[in-house]
């Protein structure tokens, strides 16, 4: 079996936050084929990674996608002069996910018998409140209420509002990123009271996770993260600063008593390796589309485990975003649970071939082999955005 070509699909879709998705499709000259995904936060960095792709799919034609380790590599090192962080591994990431579906085809089993086989029967999951319908405090209570009723024990949110003037409805936080890391005393009492809130109606057997999305400078961090825990009890403060600096981490780490959570931005063991060894975090969530695949994800959770670090990987984009996460954590002792972006999946649905199963607050892996699930082609070529 050869490879024959890496085929990008950049897709429309109001299943995704950004409006679109990012998945990509490995041809075999045997008619198997496998499927990764990458979906960035911004359409610059989908479309970019369309163009890298293709200039690696032709560096790949002929290649046996059974030889996945070395694919690995021969991906990664091909970019380390230029930096192989970044596009570079979120590429390699795409790419190993549908090597290991097609292996897993090719085999007859999923991938998690591939990987030493299971340690659970299922996937428990924390997920995402919709904040869109956060409009009134009975709209808060009616939505956690939906969460907790729908069997999830744990959830996240981002309770701080964008900051600067707003031009066309948008704040500057929006249109321009982060500057200056800082919060308004009023955001702070706001996001406050609505951890209080949430945890109020989640009670107490329900872990509150928090969600910073990198924003803060280093005393706006270790402020809010303090603020929160008094409000909510938080069972985690995660990417409190901008992930550039594991001085700024350590800094805020040593002044809150919030467990710590890092990593979606994480790209490789590489990058985990320091936090370890460096104690600044308690819980480790890198994303399979983003950090590796399959292959790294598995050994980064192998790192945490020497630490007794728990892993929740990051996924909340697609739905190969989601199995390909929970295919690798059917094998990992120390997982906590894994993300997904709303409570209810069902707006996958028209993605892939059979609905995901996330009843009572946990993923059901099938037996189906590779990743266990197809993509809709005829949606998928319905819906493509077409790249000059």
């Amino acid at each position: 079996m050869k490879i024959t070509s890496v085929r990008p699909w950049l897709i429309r879709s109001d299943a995704s936050y950004w409006g679109e998705f990012l998945f990509v499709e490995v041809t075999t000259d045997e008619g198997v084929s496998g499927w990764g995904e990458i979906t960035t936060t911004t359409r610059l960095a989908n479309r970019a990674l369309c163009t890298i792709l293709r200039q690696i799919g032709a560096s790949l034609t002929g290649e046996d996608p059974a030889r996945i380790e070395y694919l690995w590599h021969k991906i990664f090192r091909s970019f380390t002069y230029m930096g192989s962080r970044g596009a570079a591994v979120e590429c390699v990431s795409a790419i190993d996910i549908a090597l290991w579906d097609i292996r897993g085809k090719v085999l007859g089993k999923p991938i998690y018998e591939l990987l030493g086989g299971p340690v659970r029967d299922e996937i428990a999951l924390y997920t995402h409140p919709n904040q869109a319908k956060f409009t009134s405090k009975e709209a808060v209570v009616r939505e956690i209420r939906d969460i907790v009723e729908s069997g999830h024990t744990a959830l996240k949110f981002d309770p701080f509002p964008y900051q600067g003037s707003a031009v066309d409805g948008q704040a500057r936080e929006q249109r321009n990123g982060y500057l200056d890391g800082s919060m308004t005393r009023k955001d702070e009492r706001e996001a406050a009271e609505l951890t209080a809130l949430i945890r109020e109606t989640a009670g107490a057997d329900v872990d509150i996770l928090i969600d910073a999305h990198g924003r803060f400078d280093v005393p706006t961090a270790i402020r809010l993260c303090r603020s929160l825990d008094e409000a909510g009890q938080i069972d985690w403060f995660e990417e409190p600063c901008p992930p550039e600096s594991l001085n700024a981490l350590r800094q805020v780490r040593e002044k809150v008593s919030a467990a710590i959570s890092w990593g979606e931005r994480g790209h490789t063991k590489w990058d985990f390796v320091p936090v370890l060894e460096n104690r600044l975090a308690d819980y480790i969530m890198p994303d399979v589309t983003w950090t590796g695949g399959i292959t790294e994800l598995k050994k980064i959770s192998a790192l945490c485990e020497a630490y007794y670090i728990p892993v929740s990987p990051h996924d909340a984009a697609g739905p190969i975003n989601v199995v390909a996460g929970a295919q690798v954590m059917m094998t990992v002792p120390n997982f906590y649970r894994l993300e997904t972006s709303e409570w209810n999946l069902g707006k996958y649905d028209h993605l892939i071939d059979r609905p995901l199963d996330v009843s009572n607050g946990s993923l059901k892996l099938t037996p189906r082999p590779g990743l266990g699930v197809e993509m809709n082609r005829e949606y998928l070529q319905s819906h493509e955005i077409e790249l000059d």
